[in-house]
């Protein structure tokens, strides 16, 4: 009994080193498998919902320019070309411009003022600052080369008058000059679009025939008057 007991014993004892020892060479037990997200955070986007520069594609094309009532101001130099020069150097001139566009039409309306001086025929002692203004009425066409670049001419009649002192111009043969009489002429300008659809920027170029500014004395005369400047152009 004695010798079972000890033989049971010792089986024991070797089957208890045997696993241990196979425990030791077979290492550790895997890891119990760890569940991986299919779909991402909230408010990311999955890299393959993404598109492609090439699946973007084309830009959406730009909106169209806005068209109706249309108003521009411009800054510049009104000049004469007829024997007027001879009695006022170029003036500093503002002019504004209310029109309605319909497609390539432009039916407007303009005011204008300009000053100078009789510095040109009197000394600087006698001489007289003073100021033009008139209106006027005319169509414009418009033609755009590109998007953003636009040309334009434009008709117009209207009127002009010197604000003097009475009989200050007809003392120096220009007796038409102290009340309004007729002008004639055109314009020629380009347009330069901003990225605001409503905002353009222009520089122009014209000529009028204006009768008030003609000697009334002396040689024949042709009241020639040209203008140039640059201005804003806003579309409501």
């Amino acid at each position: 009994m004695r010798t079972f007991a000890l033989g049971f014993s010792g089986a024991m004892t070797l089957a208890v080193w045997s696993g241990a020892a196979s425990a030791q060479h077979a290492g550790p037990l895997p890891d119990s498998p760890v569940p991986i997200a299919q779909e991402p955070p909230e408010g990311q986007a999955r890299e393959d919902s993404i598109p492609s520069p090439e699946a973007i594609g084309e830009p959406p094309p730009p909106r169209p320019r806005y068209r109706g009532l249309v108003l521009t101001s411009m800054l510049g130099v009104l000049g004469f070309a007829g024997r007027f020069r001879h009695v006022a150097p170029p003036a500093y001139w503002l002019q504004s411009q209310l029109g309605i566009e319909i497609g390539w039409l432009m039916i407007f309306g303009d005011a204008e003022i300009a000053l100078t001086d009789t510095s040109e025929s009197l000394d600087e002692s006698q001489s007289m600052a003073f100021a033009l203004w008139g209106f006027a009425g005319g169509a414009r066409a418009t033609i755009h080369a590109t998007d953003r670049v636009a040309f334009y001419g434009q008709l117009e009649v209207g009127a002009l008058t010197a604000d003097v002192p009475h009989n200050s111009l007809v003392i120096l043969g220009f007796h038409q000059a102290e009340t309004l009489h007729p002008t004639y002429g055109g314009r020629l300008g380009v347009e330069w679009y901003q990225v605001d659809r409503h905002l353009a920027l222009f520089v122009a170029l014209g000529g009028r025939l204006a009768e008030g500014l003609a000697r009334s004395v002396g040689p024949s005369d042709v009241p020639l008057v040209w203008d140039a400047g640059a201005g804003v152009r806003y579309t409501f």
